[in-house]
C-alpha cells in the first residue's frame, strides 16, 4: 500500500502541464491549457488542463483525472507503476510497504527474474522476425491471407526455420535453463543428458506481448498441414494465458478511440481484421 500522504505531496509537486504537456500538443486557453483529446479521436480541442486545479478533463468523452490517472490512462500502466513513474520523474522514492524484507527480497528476485525472460523472448523474437524476410515461403504464406509488410511488421511477425536446434545459433548456451523455462526450447531427459529441441519449428511466428509491449510467449502457425495448426508457448513466470489478451497492447489507441473491443478467437482474425480497419480487436488465448 502506498501511505495517501506521499500520493498527495507526489501531486503537489507534479506539474500537469509539463506531464500532459509531453503526449500533448496544447495551447494556452486563459487560466488553463487546450488540446486534442488523446483518449478519443476529435476534430476540435476539448481536452483541458488545469494548473491551477493540476488536473484534466475532457468534455467530450469525459475522462478526467490526476497527473497519475493520466499516467495510468494513457500507458496502460497499473496504480503502483504509475505512481512509481511520477515518483522517479521528481527524484522521490516511494515508501516501501509493510512487507518484510524476505517478501520483498523475493518480490525482488521474481521481478529480475520476469526481466531476464523476457530480454531473452525478445531476443528471440527478433531472430524470428529476421528469418521471416529470409523466407520467401513464409512471405508468400502471410500474403495469400491478404496480410501487407506493414501489418506483419506492426504485430511483429517472424517465421521458425525447419530445425530441431535453429536458437543454438542465436544464444550462445542452448542448454541455458531460461530457454527452457521462457517456453522456447523443450528439454526430454536430465541434466546434460537431456535431448533438447526448438519447440517452434517450421511455423509463422506470431508474439505474444503484454500490455506494457514486452514480449512473453509466443503463437506459431504451419504453413501447409500439420497438427496442431497453431502451437502455443507454454505458461511461464511471465505468461499466464487466463490474464492476457493477444493484441491488446496493438489495439490500445484503438480502444480508446472507438471505446469497445472485439474479441475473437484467434491470433490471424486479429491481424487480419487490422489490416481490413479494425484496429480494435483481441483475441483469447486458449482458455475457457
Amino acid at each position: 500500500m502506498i501511505p495517501p500522504s506521499f500520493k498527495q505531496d507526489l501531486l503537489a509537486r507534479a506539474d500537469i502541464v509539463e506531464i500532459v504537456g509531453r503526449y500533448v500538443q496544447l495551447k494556452k486557453a486563459g487560466i488553463n491549457y487546450k488540446g486534442l483529446c488523446p483518449f478519443h479521436g476529435e476534430k476540435t480541442p476539448s481536452f483541458i488542463v488545469s494548473p491551477t486545479r493540476q488536473t484534466y478533463h475532457c468534455f467530450g468523452c469525459g475522462v478526467h483525472g490526476t497527473a497519475i490517472d493520466f499516467l495510468m490512462e494513457h500507458g496502460a500502466l497499473g496504480y503502483v507503476d504509475a505512481v512509481k513513474e511520477l515518483a522517479q520523474q521528481y527524484g522521490l522514492q516511494v515508501p516501501e510497504d509493510d512487507s518484510t524484507a524476505e517478501q520483498r527480497a523475493q518480490a525482488a528476485q521474481a521481478r529480475e527474474r520476469q526481466a531476464t525472460l523476457t530480454e531473452v523472448l525478445a531476443k528471440a523474437t527478433e531472430h524470428y522476425r529476421k528469418q521471416l524476410k529470409g523466407s520467401p515461403r513464409a512471405v508468400q504464406y502471410l500474403k495469400g491471407r491478404g496480410l501487407t509488410g506493414e501489418i506483419a511488421a506492426r504485430f511483429g511477425l517472424g517465421y521458425a526455420p525447419d530445425g530441431w536446434r535453429g536458437l543454438a545459433s542465436v544464444f550462445a548456451r542452448y542448454d541455458d535453463p531460461l530457454l527452457e523455462e521462457s517456453g522456447l526450447v523443450i528439454a526430454q531427459g536430465e541434466g546434460e543428458d537431456a535431448k533438447r529441441y526448438d519447440r517452434f519449428r517450421d511455423r509463422v511466428m506470431f508474439p505474444i506481448r503484454n500490455v506494457k509491449g514486452e514480449v512473453i510467449g509466443f503463437g506459431g502457425r504451419v504453413l501447409d498441414q500439420g497438427e496442431p495448426k497453431y502451437l502455443n508457448s507454454p505458461e511461464t513466470p511471465v505468461f499466464v494465458k487466463g490474464r492476457e489478451l493477444y493484441g491488446l497492447h496493438e489495439a490500445r489507441a484503438a480502444l480508446r478511440h472507438k471505446g469497445y473491443a472485439l474479441v475473437v478467437e484467434g491470433y490471424m482474425d486479429v491481424v487480419a481484421l487490422a489490416q481490413l480497419g479494425f484496429p480494435n480487436a483481441v483475441a483469447t488465448l486458449g482458455t475457457a
